[in-house]
């Protein structure tokens, strides 16, 4: 695991003082999760999970890393899931609310995506929506993942846009104005959680840099798609077959 001490935040890794503190606010987000993201999307949050959903393997073992409050797990209810997440109150809200519309219950597991707790070659498709950003080690995060996928496994990942400087600045302006003010207004205090992700999304890289981290990690059929209306990316790879 490495992640330093200090307080630092790069486009790859971010210190345990700033990971430790991301945690305690996404936390606080819980109860405004959903509203506010549908606010800062214009409501395309929900076609951006359902492009996810058709890129992943149709059969097979899906594991979601980061799965915040189960937004997109319930949207794959026949589905043979597995979610995980650093966050103990975000997994009992997400297994509540997402197996409560299954025939077969999803599994919950409270990890890091750079310390998974599972076998290798264990999933046919990972996803992660919207928490990528958040992972304190973006390439050891990469490479459990691929540990954990089968052979022929695809990865496939959803987070805020940034295609260049111009392009992150407007992004940055977007969140912290228009989308700060919403969320000053609906969580009632000025200090408010969701700051943290916009302080995440300073500091996230552009599309083409975590292209190039996916294939430097070893993954093939690496493809990147800035989706409509620009506010945000997904990545798609496969691991080799072996």
């Amino acid at each position: 695991m490495r992640l330093s001490a200090a307080s630092t935040m790069d486009t790859e890794r971010m210190g345990s003082e700033d990971w430790a503190e991301l945690q305690r606010n996404l936390e606080a987000t819980i109860p405004v999760y959903d509203r506010i993201n549908r606010f800062a999307t214009f409501g395309q949050d929900k076609r951006w999970r359902k492009m996810v959903r058709s890129r992943l393997p149709i059969e097979g073992k899906i594991l979601e890393v980061g799965c915040g409050p189960g937004t997109f797990a319930e949207m794959i209810p026949d589905r043979d899931l597995t979610c995980l997440d650093p966050i103990p109150a975000m997994l009992s809200v997400a297994e509540k609310r997402v197996n409560s519309q299954r025939e077969t219950p999803a599994k919950f597991v409270e990890a890091t995506a750079e310390e998974m707790p599972f076998e290798d070659a264990s999933f046919d498709g990972v996803c992660s929506l919207f928490s990528f950003r958040d992972w304190y080690d973006k390439r050891a995060g990469l490479n459990e993942v691929k540990r954990v996928l089968k052979p022929g496994g695809k990865v496939v990942i959803v987070d805020p846009a940034k295609m260049n400087r111009v392009h992150g600045w407007l992004g940055y302006m977007w969140m912290r104005v228009w989308v700060g003010a919403y969320a000053r207004y609906i969580c009632k205090m000025s200090d408010h959680p969701w700051k943290w992700l916009t302080k995440t999304y300073v500091h996230f890289g552009t599309t083409k840099d975590y292209v190039k981290m996916l294939k430097e990690c070893g993954f093939t059929d690496v493809k990147a798609k800035v989706v409509f209306p620009g506010m945000a990316t997904i990545w798609s790879a496969t691991k080799p077959n072996e």
